[in-house]
């Protein structure tokens, strides 16, 4: 018999840390996990402490950075860590106004 391992996820969703690396939020996966660990990231509004959390589409991140906080709704979840156009492409920046269904 096989079962799904903890980690894995199902196909609508992405790793917080792995999402994160990808939309070009740090520039490591480790910086991920750590900024993750430490705290400084909410996903819809719940503060977030475990790097393997799924996050989907439509899920608003609050993510405090060393000198700057970002709110970015997630609009898709990649499947590469692409160039900064493609990342560009995987949120909407609430911050700088962007509403809803603005993009």
């Amino acid at each position: 018999m096989t079962t799904a391992r903890p980690e894995e996820l199902p196909p609508d969703r992405a790793r917080l840390d792995v999402w994160l690396w990808r939309a070009r939020v740090v520039k490591t996966r480790a910086l991920a996990v750590r900024l993750v660990q430490s705290g400084h990231v909410r996903v819809n509004g719940q503060r977030i402490t475990a790097a393997g959390r799924g996050v989907k589409a439509g899920d608003v991140l609050t993510i405090a950075l060393e000198s700057t906080v970002r709110v970015l709704r997630v609009a898709d979840l990649g499947a590469r860590r692409g160039p900064a156009d493609e990342a560009l492409s995987l949120f909407t920046d609430l911050a700088d106004g962007g509403g809803p269904d603005e993009r």
